[in-house]
């Protein structure tokens, strides 16, 4: 294996054509695997908590663990991307996710399954699903929208499938066998790494790591040997290291662009308020089912039948907020299905018939596929293309706080109340609180920015006036990406 960037001599690959499409069907695999995967575990709930003898709160720590970990490895995938490329980080994910669900099929306590089914599957899911939607950034360009929106369809295909055939193993062979066979299946994460060959530089463009850059070490290293410092000096040498330590959180976890872009700072801490209440629904719908007397088979019907809706609406969603009207304005759109995702909780409260929950699944997933559509397609608008990454970073971890504590703790309420409507009661209120705090902020920020306008005009001449806060804050997706981020051959 050859690491490093790809040279930048040779003819660039085009972008939006050829092989950038089976890296799409690829991706669209990777979210089944991934993101999809983690919507199954509802369907072992009762069968682990008998198992273990374990509380609600309990049991739903570990798929807590694997969507948390799953969301917040970002900057160690960051920096495996940057030294080893998209390929390897793919594969290595699909490596851990396997031995993670293997390892859980011998598991003697529901501790041991935060580890395994936890912390290994969810960080081997992390690499495959953030190494290939990074990658997706830089095959598209002109369609990068519909791409993404097409690749998150694969979520729904895994909200399909998964419960079918986990309930069917399941009653077939319980779950231990269940979880080796989901080894295996996990493996197919490495297939799909290998078909994300590496990226060529644009024609006469120079790699980054050809142009020599000045770092706050080197420039202190350089005035303290004028000075007649030894380089070996230990206080010369702590600076450098504090240096190092600070360039590399601002390389790939983004607390600069967190306190500069204020876009990016709504949208983040919304998005993070959101994830408390956002993944509820997932892991406790067919437990509350079943709780009311619905048949498991129908209780897992439920998470298929959102997903199966999602297949279609994701890709009509990713066309319309493709539209050049919504250019720059689609996190209005994200806060409106962010809206709808609270509200459409309320139903479940009402009553728990399976033709009333079948009515909350399909208004949830026409919701769920607006946010899910949307979610990375804003990251890309507020943030500038060769920030994305970093700017992921710091994204990742922070939901993946939310997303860690909202379940158990639900379910920690569930136990004291024994009251399962208290699930549907506190996701409506992360969603709803969240959607109006991103939808009215963005539209202040918008109305501050063009009262700037009138004043900068007078004052700018018209190639700086173009040159706006909000054109910085929520940019036009037509531009492109660098040519020289994550190009490794391997």
């Amino acid at each position: 294996m050859s690491q490093g960037k790809a040279a930048g001599r040779g003819t660039a690959k085009p972008q939006d054509q050829g092989w950038a499409w089976m890296v799409l069907l690829a991706a669209v695999v990777l979210q089944g695997l991934t993101l999809g995967f983690s919507c199954c575990f509802g369907v072992f709930f009762t069968d682990l908590q008998h198992e273990f003898q374990a509380s609600n709160s309990e049991t739903s720590w570990f798929p807590s663990i694997m969507v948390a970990v799953l969301h917040g490895g970002g900057p160690l995938c960051s920096i495996l991307v940057k030294r080893f490329g998209c390929r390897f980080v793919v594969m290595l994910g699909g490596l851990l996710s396997g031995l993670g669900m293997v390892s859980s099929s011998f598991c003697k306590s529901i501790s041991q399954l935060y580890l395994t089914a936890g912390l290994i599957t969810g960080l081997g899911s992390c690499f495959s699903f953030q190494g290939g939607l990074t990658v997706l950034g830089y095959y598209f360009v002109r369609w990068r929208t519909l791409a993404n929106a097409t690749a998150s369809s694969g979520v729904s295909l895994g909200f399909t499938l998964w419960p079918l055939l986990s309930q069917y193993l399941l009653d077939e062979m319980g779950w231990r066998n269940t979880f080796l066979i989901f080894g295996g299946i996990l493996l197919n994460c490495c297939v799909c790494g290998a078909i994300m060959r590496p990226i060529q530089l644009a024609s006469g463009s120079v790699p980054q790591s050809a142009k020599p850059k000045e770092e706050p070490g080197s420039r202190a290293e350089e005035a303290q040997l004028s000075n007649g410092a030894s380089p070996h000096h230990p206080t010369l040498q702590q600076h450098t290291k504090r240096a190092k330590c600070f360039q590399m959180l601002q390389k790939y976890v983004a607390f600069d662009i967190f306190c500069q872009n204020k876009g990016y700072q709504i949208y983040t801490i919304g998005v993070t308020w959101m994830m408390m209440g956002f993944a509820l629904p997932h892991v406790y719908l067919v437990p509350y089912a079943i709780h009311n007397g619905v048949e498991e088979r129908k209780a897992a019907l439920l998470i298929s039948v959102i997903g199966l809706i999602n297949i279609f609406i994701r890709p009509l969603t990713g066309l319309l907020s493709g539209h050049r009207v919504f250019t720059g304005r689609r996190i209005y759109l994200f806060s409106l299905a962010t809206l709808l995702c609270g509200l459409s909780n309320f139903i479940c409260v009402i009553s728990a018939e399976f033709s009333v929950l079948i009515l909350y699944c399909v208004i949830l997933s026409i919701a769920m596929s607006g946010v899910g559509a949307l979610t990375f397609q804003v990251l890309m608008d507020v943030v500038e293309m060769d920030r994305f990454s970093s700017a992921l970073g710091l994204f990742t971890i922070l939901e993946s706080i939310t997303l860690l504590i909202g379940p158990p703790l639900t379910g920690l309420l569930v136990d004291i109340t024994s009251d399962f409507h208290y699930v549907f009661y506190n996701s409506s209120f992360f969603l709803i609180s969240a959607a109006l705090f991103m939808g009215l902020s963005f539209c202040s920020l918008e109305k501050k920015a063009k009262l700037r306008e009138p004043s900068k005009a007078r004052l700018d001449n018209p190639s700086r006036h173009q040159h706006s806060e909000m054109s910085t804050e929520l940019k036009a997706e037509s531009q492109s990406p660098p040519a020289v981020e994550y190009i490794t051959s391997i």
